[in-house]
């Protein structure tokens, strides 16, 4: 959870602003209050450009100025830290939460680092493992394999953005078609980039999958997040030029920081 910087003017210089423009919420309209209610402090958080980490007034206030019940505002705070546009402080009142990024690596072939770059973001990696080592049978069934195949180069890092660790990757790949890599220095380059310059390789497709999850002791301790907090969990086959499969990875993304967007045509 991010430290909130209380700025003791923030409720205060609030309350005005939900006045400017924005309809109360009114009954009979087949609108729930509590939806209502929500949509003027998404609209002001919005319109107003709060800083992240504004304190809202609170749920008296909110109650007085919206002359609703503490039930109405309560449920329409609830929504918003569920969405994640605000978070809650034990004793301390509500905030704005800070920005998320949007991703778009997984519906498209550049990879994470690659779409980052593109964005002037800047990625580091820290590699947890970088070896050759028997596959997994997971690995093994979906790199297709030959019976004789009896290596995978496996490759796991920890990439940070703006030095906030973003997603967890255990990557394994063909071995025959990187020949040396495991001697090759990744921490400072991409994957995708080093496929391609290295050994002529660019990734066509990929099938992935997604899952909610939460984050176990070493998970949380490598991506810098409490023990049981969200993450999504990825897995992914990536296929070179002639349909073969190349890369196979499992990961885990932080929530709190970013969004993944996808395109569908």
């Amino acid at each position: 959870m991010p430290k909130a910087r209380l700025k003791t003017a923030d409720a205060a210089d609030i309350l005005p602003r939900l006045g400017r423009g924005l309809p109360g919420p009114q009954a009979g309209t087949g609108i729930p209050l509590w939806s209502q209610v929500k949509s003027a402090l998404l609209t002001l958080i919005t319109t107003e450009k709060l800083p992240e980490h504004a304190r809202l007034p609170s749920e008296a206030e909110l109650c007085e100025h919206f002359g609703v019940s503490r039930t109405v505002v309560r449920e329409a705070l609830n929504q918003l830290v569920f969405e994640r546009v605000i978070y809650k402080l034990q004793g301390k009142g509500a905030f704005v939460s800070a920005r998320r990024d949007e991703q778009d690596f997984l519906g498209s072939n550049i990879g994470f680092s690659g779409e980052l770059h593109d964005k002037n973001r800047a990625v580091t990696r820290h590699i947890l493992r970088q070896e050759l080592r028997p596959p997994s049978d997971r690995a093994r069934r979906m790199l297709q394999l030959r019976p004789d195949e009896e290596v995978v180069l496996d490759l796991d890092r920890v990439l940070s953005v703006d030095e906030v660790p973003r997603i967890l990757v255990y990557t394994s790949l063909v071995a025959r078609h990187v020949p040396g890599m495991e001697q090759v220095p990744m921490h400072n380059r991409s994957l995708y980039d080093t496929l391609s310059r290295q050994y002529g390789i660019t990734m066509r497709r990929a099938e992935r999958w997604l899952e909610a999850v939460v984050a176990t002791p070493e998970q949380a301790q490598l991506l810098r997040v409490p023990k049981g907090a969200p993450l999504i969990a990825i897995e992914s086959v990536s296929f070179m030029t002639g349909g073969l499969p190349m890369e196979y990875y499992t990961a885990f993304y932080r929530t709190d920081r970013s969004r993944l967007h996808f395109m569908v045509s």
